[in-house]
């Protein structure tokens, strides 16, 4: 469980990470599989080129032998003879004719009479030496080979024991042994120990495994940052936008499916933004629109003889003008665009909480570090006067603090009032609803302000919450994600 657990911790979490680990991955694991299938072939091909190369020699040693008078022959032998090659002439065959007849069908001594061009089987003769050629003999499809030491000692004669022990003792242990008869009637015998395979080229495959791995993760640097580059620049406008920022159109780059994406964000968020002024231009319209019935009818309310009438229509209207002020006055602020600033989100909530104070206001606020926040400084400042001033209005003071909550900056302001109903803790937030039944303006507002701070809030990517402290009072959450 730690093992996988850290694992999946070194495991990059990024796009381009993870895409350049599988690529690293798959390029070693065929390097890999296509190094043991070239090693294999490679030695295959090398061994039966010494194969060749070995009775090759031994024809050539045969022919020079046949040519040159006898005296010569013992100089001959020994220029020949080398490490893992003995010539020796002897009156007797190594590889007695009993053994030799059961093994028939022999490939190295058909290609040998090839080479020498004889005909007749009996003047070549080729014994495997006891599992010291197994590997070699398989892998060049030789027929026939010595299964076990105790066969080759049971088949064979005294002298080829003998022979065979005094070999490997001062050499190294045979791989097959080679009787070949003179035109003198002397026998040629050659004992061969087993040919060295041929060395594995590790580091030249290593260095271009390496190579290979350099350019191919340079190659997929270049290509993924074509495709995170719009992703990073289309996730921070899709950000400002969940904030309630204007964010410019994004270029079009990349490949053709991240320019289509570009594309279709582009579109939304023109059709956003146009349908968000459309909105307000058409809610200032109305506010502005409904001053000049408001303010007629006030001049005729002015007329009439009844004065209780005449008292509850003006104070109707004056509300009707204040509902239609603050809606004006909330479109003229959406359609100024603030710019977005980084700020000291601490201080702003004090300064805030100092004026109000300043204005014999009961508020409190409990300081305690920095904390840097991108926003729009005006528009927060007054979302969060409006819930600070509906805490010292209903519940008669308001205590706000500041807390880091992991990813999220939680404000909270707490009154003493007597809360409100679970069933309300949404409703409150609906425009032009007041849950103080009373129409005197002195008791409360016209009940846009908790409308205005959610909708300026949710434009930050924040949330505000209501919920009543088991002591009493209403507490109010603002949550703000960490930028």
């Amino acid at each position: 469980m730690n093992i996988s657990l850290k694992c999946l911790r070194l495991w990059p979490q990024s796009l381009a990470g993870q895409t350049i680990a599988l690529l690293l991955m798959a390029l070693l694991g065929s390097h890999i599989v296509s190094f043991w299938l070239f090693a294999d072939e490679r030695r295959l091909a090398l061994l039966h080129e010494k194969r060749e190369s070995l009775l090759t020699r031994i024809a050539s040693v045969v022919r020079l032998l046949e040519e040159t008078p006898p005296a010569l022959h013992e100089r001959i032998l020994e220029a020949t003879d080398s490490d893992w090659i003995h010539f020796q002439l002897a009156e007797h065959s190594a590889v007695e004719m009993e053994v030799f007849e059961k093994k028939a069908n022999n490939r190295l001594q058909q290609r040998l009479l090839e080479l020498l061009g004889e005909a007749d089987t009996e003047k070549v003769r080729v014994q495997f030496a006891p599992k010291a050629y197994h590997k070699l003999a398989h892998h060049n499809h030789w027929d026939w080979h010595w299964r076990d030491e105790s066969a080759w000692h049971d088949q064979s004669s005294q002298h080829d024991r003998i022979f065979y022990k005094d070999y490997h003792k001062h050499h190294k242990p045979l791989a097959f042994i080679v009787a070949i008869v003179l035109s003198s009637g002397q026998w040629l015998n050659i004992k061969i120990r087993p040919l060295p395979l041929p060395r594995l080229l590790v580091w030249s495959s290593f260095i271009s495994t390496l190579f290979m791995a350099i350019a191919v993760t340079a190659i997929m640097i270049f290509m993924i940052k074509r495709i995170t580059r719009p992703l990073r620049a289309l996730t921070i406008a899709s950000d400002k936008l969940g904030r309630g920022e204007v964010s410019p159109p994004l270029p079009e780059h990349g490949p053709a499916d991240i320019r289509q994406t570009t594309r279709a964000f582009n579109q939304m968020n023109q059709r956003l933004q146009r349908f968000v002024q459309d909105r307000t231009r058409m809610l200032a319209a109305i506010s502005h629109d409904l001053r000049t019935p408001i303010t007629t009818l006030r001049l005729r309310a002015e007329f009439l003889e009844d004065t209780d009438n005449r008292r509850k229509i003006l104070a109707t209207l004056d509300e009707m003008q204040a509902m239609t002020e603050a809606a004006l006055a909330f479109a003229r602020e959406a359609a100024a665009q603030e710019d977005t600033r980084r700020v000291d989100l601490t201080a702003l909530v004090a300064s805030l909480c100092d004026d109000l104070a300043d204005m014999g206001q009961d508020v409190q606020f409990t300081e305690e570090q920095q904390y840097p926040y991108t926003c729009r400084p005006v528009s927060l400042k007054r979302a969060l006067r409006n819930l600070i001033e509906n805490a010292v209005r209903y519940g008669q003071r308001a205590r706000v603090a500041i807390q880091l909550q992991q990813t999220e900056l939680h404000i909270t302001i707490d009154d003493d009032g007597p809360g409100i109903p679970t069933k309300d803790n949404e409703r409150v937030f609906e425009p032009f609803i007041r849950l103080e039944t009373s129409r005197n303006r002195d008791t409360g507002g016209i009940g846009l302000g908790m409308s205005i701070a959610r909708s300026i809030l949710r434009g930050h990517g924040g949330e505000v919450m209501l919920n009543n402290r088991p002591t009493g009072g209403l507490q109010v959450t603002v949550t703000l994600a960490i930028n």
